[in-house]
């Protein structure tokens, strides 16, 4: 039985699951810093962007059209059209452009085209009356000339009274300035509707030498903004944002939540009731997720955009397993009278530990930048709620999260194979064991660098082997050596970031070695550690000066507080010789910068997604600008005829249990070849956090005939929390494919009835909601 089941009434998610296919009444502010309240639509121009009403004489129209005068249109104009054939073209320079138009039962079909190719069919209908709605959009276009053209086809719906088709306004992306662009880069970018797109036409290696051997394509849009995302199953990633205005519409707004297809790049909205920036998740024991925390009211505004969301500071929304290939009946459950946290929670983390439970760390209690004693949440809490330490479902107050102000939002968290959590914020590290609520402390990261936000670095587990009985090593990289007491107007964009990673074996005798220092071949605040099932560590993304956020500094690029961004990735080798580590030999060089918001993460098929950057209270195209293009980092190994998992992968894999996989290995593999089989958990990745990546290496043996794999699961949830994993088999550096299962017994964690009571009796629903209240329960129509 799923949490969310366990949790709430099976009548209550039948009401649930029916208000959310209603078209709800969203209302919010008509444009940024409003606070007149009215019913909101997906019409906006971010900075950067240029709008063209329908009455601008650059939009030519051929056949028959009417105008129309109305205060519910842009400029109060809108022109339509119900003939066959009739169209309008318009020329513009830039990089994307958007058309909208309004949407009801009368509404029809027209066909769209780009620089003169058929790119899209728009149906306008809609059984409710929908005005300024975004019908298409197209991204990524190359820097340059486009023309738009919007041909009226005649056809339409059966359930439609017309073939309407309307054009109110046109808004178009006109790109990066030049100057954010690399020399010597190509602008490489395609359609986000072109989902057919030829990849080797974006292969960026093609500029490199041809000894290089690591690719890197641009192919995809996310549509949303990827501040947070997460693997979900073999052919879908989850991605999460902060309510902005996103390209893609859900319900008549503006969506903040997707499934991504990783193999035909196509896009699913999700609608989700709250405001989920800057929020947290990690997978349960049985596979379903949470995503944990979000944001509060700011000075009155949940931010530039208000799309009715409430508020998401105590928010636990739910996200049960989703392995079909068809995600259309998958969705985001929310239910805040129901099931929240204690307390509530902005920049936090969220870590499955060693029974399947989720342990949600830290975080601030409302709005701000630099976290500080009045708004710190020096607490850590459980989902499901435990009894633990009298704690009765409520908070446990942790020492380590006062001492670490100011910089210690979004903790850096691994389970280690004890059992117990390491932590890392600000300049510090412990030992957290949350059976017996003891700290031990580490000793201090060297040399005054800050690793949390908004001095951001990175964190991984290095790879955990029965070797050496699954010593546990955490490598920090990345972060800033400014000082977190400062305001931010003694603090620049052009502080440099700090190069230092600093690693540790989390023995007696490693703790008692301290530190060992490296250096990355370039500064990084803000980078993403990505483990590869080789045991080798990816180092992408992120700033080579300033800190994390947005409109807090001076020297801002932009709104940015970052600037000089890294687009090299570095190949880190933790069993390598010290000094022989750190690699960028053969890397392709990106051109687009990944600074604040960015995320990446290993995919099932072995190569690595790269997503994200946008340093910005809402959607921007401006230096520095919302970034929805999707990169694909593929390693070299990924040209090699590659071992194969033929079928065996159990759907459960317990603890010391057995399974025999059916494999081909690649064509003269000998009995003797380096062998590894990789038990990897692919993480929730959000601003640089990747506290819940892993890699187990599983005991095995091969049959003689090469057939017959025999994979022995971890011994216990210590060394992997129960939950959702995926099997690489590496042969000689070179792994397969991905495959997914459970470890454990496939059942959710255990659920205190009374410690959950507790938590909503001494509890408050959305406390920190201010401007809108919070609805009844469940109920999101007016």
């Amino acid at each position: 039985m799923g949490i969310r089941s366990l949790l709430v009434s099976s009548a209550l998610v039948v009401l649930v699951a029916s208000l959310c296919r209603a078209d709800s009444a969203w209302n919010g502010h008509l444009t940024p810093g409003s606070t007149t309240n009215t019913r909101f639509t997906p019409y906006y121009v971010p900075p950067g962007a240029k709008s063209y009403d329908s009455s601008s004489p650059l939009l030519h129209y051929t056949g028959t059209w009417s105008e129309s005068f109305s205060s519910a249109y842009v400029q109060k104009t809108m022109r339509s059209s119900s003939e066959e054939g009739a169209a309008m073209t318009f020329t513009f320079t830039g990089t994307g452009v958007e058309w909208f138009g309004n949407q009801d039962r009368r509404h029809g079909i027209a066909t769209v085209f780009v620089d003169g190719k058929p790119v899209q069919d728009v149906d306008a209908y809609n059984p409710a009356s929908m005005k300024q709605q975004r019908l298409f959009w197209t991204y990524n276009l190359s820097q340059g000339k486009h023309t738009l053209k919007i041909v009226n086809s005649g056809k339409k719906q059966a359930a439609s009274a017309g073939t309407l088709i309307d054009v109110d306004a046109l808004v178009v992306t006109r790109g990066p300035p030049t100057d954010a662009t690399p020399t010597g880069q190509q602008n490489l970018a395609a359609s986000s509707h072109d989902l057919a797109a030829n990849p080797a036409a974006l292969d960026l290696s093609s500029q490199f030498p041809s000894g290089a051997q690591w690719t890197l394509v641009q192919n995809g849009s996310t549509g949303v903004h990827a501040m947070q995302l997460a693997i979900i199953s073999e052919t879908h990633a989850l991605i999460v944002d902060k309510v902005e205005h996103n390209p893609l519409t859900v319900s008549g707004h503006p969506a903040w939540a997707a499934l991504y297809n990783l193999k035909t790049h196509a896009l699913m909205p999700l609608s989700m009731q709250s405001n989920s920036f800057c929020a947290g998740g990690t997978f349960l024991s049985n596979g379903t997720l949470i995503n944990v925390g979000g944001n509060p009211v700011v000075e009155d505004h949940t931010a530039a955009a208000d799309f009715g969301d409430v508020d998401g500071l105590q928010a636990i929304r739910i996200f049960e397993p989703c392995d079909s290939d068809n995600v259309n009946d998958c969705g985001m459950y929310e239910n805040h009278d129901r099931i929240r946290m204690a307390s509530p929670r902005w920049y936090n983390t969220v870590l499955r530990i060693s029974d399947g439970s989720a342990m949600i760390i830290g975080g601030s209690l409302k709005g701000g930048w630099m976290n500080n004693g009045t708004t710190n949440n020096p607490t850590v809490e459980y989902f499901p709620p435990k009894n633990i330490h009298g704690s009765n479902g409520l908070p446990i107050h942790l020492p380590f999260l006062v001492n670490t102000l100011n910089s210690n939002l979004f903790p850096i968290a691994f389970s280690l194979p004890d059992g117990s959590v390491f932590m890392a914020a600000n300049r510090d590290a412990m030992i957290y064991d949350w059976e017996t609520n003891t700290e031990r402390r580490l000793p201090r990261i060297p040399n005054g660098v800050r690793v949390t936000y908004p001095m951001t670095g990175t964190g991984i587990l290095l790879p955990l082997s029965p070797d050496n009985n699954y010593a546990p090593e955490i490598l920090l990289c990345g972060g800033s050596t400014v000082d977190d007491t400062k305001p931010g107007y003694e603090i620049s964009s052009q502080d440099p970031a700090s190069p230092q990673c600093s690693r540790m074996v989390l023995t007696d005798d490693g703790i008692a070695a301290g530190w060992q220092v490296e250096q990355m071949p370039q500064a990084r605040t803000m980078p993403d550690a990505v483990l590869l099932p080789t045991g080798d560590v990816v180092i992408v993304n992120g700033a080579g000066s300033g800190i994390s956020g947005y409109g807090n500094v001076i020297n801002q690029v932009g709104a940015s507080n970052a600037d000089n961004p890294v687009f090299t990735p570095v190949l880190y080798s933790p069993s390598a010789p010290a000094g022989q580590r750190f690699s960028s030999a053969g890397m392709p060089q990106s051109n687009i910068p990944r600074l604040y918001h960015s995320v990446a993460t290993l995919t099932p098929n072995a190569d690595i997604m790269i997503a994200g950057s946008n340093p910005n209270l809402d959607r921007s195209e401006v230096k520095y600008g919302t970034e929805y293009r999707v990169e694909w980092l593929g390693p070299a190994y990924m040209k090699q005829a590659r071992p194969q998992i033929l079928e065996g992968v159990p759907k459960l894999l317990g603890f010391g249990k057995a399974a025999q996989l059916k494999v081909r290995l690649p064509a003269g593999t000998f009995q003797g070849a380096n062998m590894k089989v990789a038990l990897m958990d692919l993480g929730y990745v959000t601003h640089a956090v990747h506290a819940n990546s892993r890699l187990v290496y599983l005991e095995h043996s091969l049959s003689d005939d090469k057939e017959t794999l025999t994979v022995t699961g971890p011994p216990s949830g210590n060394v992997y929390p129960p939950g959702p994993g995926f099997i690489y088999v590496v042969v000689d550096g070179v792994p397969s494919i991905g495959t997914k299962l459970l470890v454990g017994d496939g059942k959710g964690p255990a659920v205190d009835k009374a410690a959950q009571q507790n938590l909503l009796d001494k509890t408050s629903v959305d406390q920190y909601e201010k401007t809108k209240g919070h609805p009844k329960e469940d109920s999101a129509s007016e």
